[in-house]
């Protein structure tokens, strides 16, 4: 099952519970990166920026980490626009709300759409003379696959000019014990938010499952850098979907897959930006190596 059926408003909220969990990691991480790391990022743009730039974001979420680079370009009077593709208008009208208090001054286009074809649209006419930046913060190209992952920044490079930038967060690889800590708090919070996708069943599709006889077991495979995790069924048991007229039997220990979330190396990151014809100018990563904002320079 996609793990984007986690997220309706419980399956959103319980993911805002897990972001402030002392065991994940990421929300501190990538948060000190942007905080710490921005102007030398701002500086590895300005070159390029001459003619205005375009800070445009996919999947902008609350926009607190973001902030920090705008809050930077704004102190510097620097001619920008920040420009974040959604597909939900009432989570970019909240964005824009929340930005526009904290910077009134701020020039903020929000655009209603898909990422790649919002995109090609901000590359054309009176766009096409400003200096893009892409940003693609939140770790999301983790739940790829590998090859997803590879089509993802080539169709990138089509839309975008020689010359324009993107700004991708990477979790790197690390210790198991790490990773596994993030993924399996004591409190069982993000036990609740990956069951979410099950409870949903039940309530929008009439299915019938009991959540007690199902276990959340997330596993690590330090070589292929993928956290899985699945919904392990505790007992031999059928249950019943209404949606589908449909029955399903679960013997004991049989998995359902829900979610899978990749950690990278470097060399991996580096033979994405070259496959899809980027060149990379920087990784920026926290004082442990846990997390990496890597920016690449579209090539020709």
């Amino acid at each position: 099952l996609s793990s984007m059926y986690i997220y309706d408003e419980k399956g959103s909220r319980l993911f805002q519970e897990i972001m402030q969990m002392p065991e994940y990691y990421l929300t501190r991480t990538k948060y000190a990166i942007l905080k710490h790391q921005r102007q030398d990022i701002a500086l590895m743009l300005a070159p390029r920026a001459a003619q205005g730039l375009d800070i445009i974001e996919f999947g902008a979420g609350d926009g607190t980490k973001t902030q920090l680079l705008l809050d930077y370009f704004s102190d510097q009077d620097r001619d920008f626009r920040y420009l974040p593709i959604d597909i939900s208008t009432s989570a970019l009208e909240g964005l824009t709300q929340k930005l526009k208090a904290r910077l009134p001054q701020l020039v903020v286009e929000p655009v209603v759409g898909e990422y790649f074809e919002s995109l090609q649209t901000l590359s054309t006419g009176a766009h096409a003379n400003r200096h893009k930046l892409v940003l693609f913060l939140g770790s999301n190209v983790g739940n790829f696959s590998h090859q997803e992952a590879v089509d993802f920044f080539r169709h990138m490079h089509e839309v975008l000019r020689p010359g324009d930038q993107v700004l991708v967060g990477f979790d790197l690889k690390k210790s198991p014990e790490r990773i596994l800590a993030a993924y399996q708090d004591e409190e069982g919070i993000t036990a609740a938010f990956n069951q979410n996708i099950l409870a949903r069943i039940n309530r929008e599709l009439g299915g019938n499952f009991d959540l007690s006889q199902f276990r959340y077991v997330p596993t690590y495979n330090p070589e292929s850098g993928e956290v899985s995790a699945y919904q392990m069924s505790l007992c031999d048991q059928e249950v019943y979907i209404e949606a589908l007229d449909a029955s399903f039997h679960f013997n004991r220990w049989d998995t359902i897959h829900t979610e899978v979330s990749r950690k990278y190396s470097l060399e991996t990151i580096e033979f994405f930006a070259a496959t899809s014809g980027f060149q990379v100018e920087a990784h920026f990563s926290d004082a442990k190596g846990y997390f990496s904002d890597s920016l690449w320079t579209r090539q020709p």
